[in-house]
């Protein structure tokens, strides 16, 4: 992947530039001590051929999601076979999660890059195998508000204690992330408090896109980011989006979110000034 210098407008350590987060064993590694914040997490390893990386999941379930290549996960003496895909930008990819107070292995033959995304949790859920043909992909919005949601682990699609996580494709030149909402207050039925990590690529060399996060409350997260590929951007409250791909290069970003609430689920308010007369996507 190729990464030029990238600018943020604003930033509030919000922005979470390619490489600012890597230390010996991660490319970008974020928890919640780093966040700021509870729950969610989001790691990327890079694996070169025939490497391996084992790792203590602690109080945290984690999902692996191949980005680039396949590989083999080992836990609770199972092991699952991931075919991976050749990028994000290619197809959906087949998933592993692995449960909270577990070892786990994951090695591959040919080396890749692969997302462990994770949320602290209560419940030890088993070790299971998620296959690409089930990850239901959904058309979201129109016109140049249209996007691709594969929502391989949306709180109705898969089964997890805390962790939310999914995938969204931005065509070139596209808004996603729209209208901009938030999920930062607990009120039953209408929204639930979630912190999020956004995680960026970019299709093709030298391209770009852009991220805004703006208050939802006096003092709130402030954000305006000219993010690249292996760029992240943190949303521990605010409204957030838009997403905005630069025409002729799409956008990628793999969304994980989790919070306190007693139940999983996705729930978000619209900022009242960008939705239409029916309350839902331009």
């Amino acid at each position: 992947m190729t990464n030029t210098e990238p600018h943020a407008a604003t930033d509030n350590g919000l922005y979470v530039p390619r490489g600012a987060t890597a230390d010996a064993r991660y490319a970008l590694d974020i928890g919640p001590e780093r966040a700021g914040w509870t729950h969610s997490s989001l790691r990327i390893l890079e694996l070169p051929p025939g490497g391996t990386h084992t790792f203590a999941t602690g109080d945290s379930e984690w999902i692996v999601v191949p980005l680039h290549g396949g590989c083999t996960v080992r836990t609770d003496a199972e092991q699952f076979q991931l075919l991976g895909r050749e990028s994000v930008f290619a197809s959906v990819t087949d998933f592993v999660y692995v449960p909270r107070d577990a070892q786990a292995q994951i090695a591959s033959d040919a080396g890749g890059r692969f997302a462990l995304a994770g949320a602290k949790c209560g419940r030890r859920l088993p070790a299971r195998y998620g296959p690409a043909s089930e990850v239901p992909v959904e058309e979201r919005g129109s016109g140049t508000c249209a996007r691709r949601v594969r929502n391989f682990a949306s709180a109705d699609a898969f089964d997890c204690d805390k962790l939310i996580a999914v995938e969204v494709i931005t065509p070139g030149g596209n808004w996603s992330s729209y209208p901009p909402h938030k999920h930062d207050e607990h009120r039953p039925g209408e929204e639930a408090e979630l912190e999020e990590i956004y995680y960026f690529e970019i299709d093709g060399p030298n391209g770009f896109g852009y991220q805004r996060v703006f208050p939802s409350r006096e003092g709130g997260s402030d954000v305006l980011a000219e993010v690249r590929s292996g760029d992240a951007v943190l949303v521990p409250d605010g409204w957030h989006g838009p997403s905005i791909a630069q025409p002729g290069h799409a956008m990628y970003y793999l969304n994980v979110m989790a919070g306190p609430g007693e139940t999983r689920e996705w729930r978000i308010c619209f900022h009242p000034a960008h939705v239409d007369s029916t309350g839902g996507y331009r």
